[in-house]
């Protein structure tokens, strides 16, 4: 049976009294899917190291998790910013405690913690990569996850129905037979396809469900200002750099994806699952602001990448 949704009305709140974390909600994807959840009427801790204080090794200022939680009250629900490094043990168990205390329940849990783009040598074959830099890549991408899930997941089980999502870049299609070098990216983006999979057969009992979540090419804030140095309202001319460009998305099309799954009663059956906005849009409906709905990942399998040639035709 195929739930449909559209996106989430101003007067609708099918979330509305429930609570999620969204563990790196800095920017990009984790705002965007912090706000969507509030939005559909949810309470959502975000969480981050960038604060109006202090700056994360990123070295981005422009974002703050304070910022997402007020982005979060304005579209309609209730945001709470935590300071949280998330490979602290201590601060993350602090973070889950505040979250019992305050709320008593925990709904969702959104891993999406990263911001180990800086320390990725692209060009670098393995031996070439610097070691200490490859593992800080492993342990924001992977560690901080495992940290997370093992302090949150206590209280997410406590109810039936609560989701977990591990937040990836591919889906396990395009990421199992192509190598997303370098390798230790490729290994970071690999890992959350398998922690999904393996939290799934965790949490069933429970009458939870856990599954993998990826955007397509996303146009966060450092793809748009430091990548393509463009605006969302020029974003096409980037176009002009890689045409392929032509089939990326904001980072409200995931949000609104995870909102689909989230307020999806049958959610169930996506237990263990590698899922992308662009595929789940054509299940629930959803579209991304525009109004089109990208999908990019069968685009880059089935459209040659080398090809200087982008036709998004039927794509979005």
């Amino acid at each position: 049976m195929t739930h449909t949704t559209q996106q989430v009305s101003e007067t609708t709140r099918p979330l509305q009294g429930k609570t999620a974390l969204v563990a790196g909600a800095t920017r990009g994807a984790g705002r965007a899917m912090a706000v969507e959840l509030g939005r559909a009427g949810a309470t959502v801790y975000v969480t981050g190291r960038t604060t109006r204080a202090h700056t994360s090794e990123t070295g981005r200022t422009t974002e703050t998790i304070e910022e997402t939680a007020e982005l979060v009250d304005a579209a309609g629900g209730k945001g709470v910013a935590v300071p949280t490094d998330h490979l602290e043990p201590a601060q993350v168990e602090a973070l889950v405690g505040r979250i019992d205390r305050e709320r008593g329940r925990l709904d969702i849990l959104v891993n999406d913690i990263w911001g180990g783009d800086i320390h990725v040598q692209w060009d670098k074959k393995m031996w070439e990569h610097d070691l200490d830099k490859g593992l800080r890549v492993l342990r924001l991408g992977v560690e901080t996850h495992i940290i997370t899930s093992r302090y949150a997941l206590p209280l997410l089980v406590r109810n039936p129905g609560g989701l977990v999502v591990e937040v990836t870049d591919g889906t396990a299609e395009y990421n199992g037979p192509n190598y997303r070098k370098p390798f230790y990216y490729d290994l970071a983006k690999a890992a959350p396809l398998r922690m999904a999979r393996d939290l799934a057969e965790e949490v069933e009992e429970y009458g939870c469900t856990a599954l993998c979540l990826t955007p397509g090419w996303l146009r966060s804030e450092a793809m748009l200002d430091t990548y393509f140095k463009v605006t969302e309202e020029n974003w096409r001319a980037g176009c002009e750099q890689n045409p392929h460009f032509a089939i990326s998305e904001t980072p409200a099309f995931v949000g609104r994806a995870l909102v689909a799954l989230a307020t999806d009663p049958a959610v169930a059956r996506h237990n263990g699952k590698s899922l992308s906005s662009g595929g789940l849009a054509k299940e629930y409906g959803f579209t991304d602001v525009d109004g089109s709905a990208p999908d990019a990942w069968r685009y880059l399998t089935e459209v040659d990448q080398e090809s200087r040639t982008a036709d998004v035709t039927g794509y979005r």
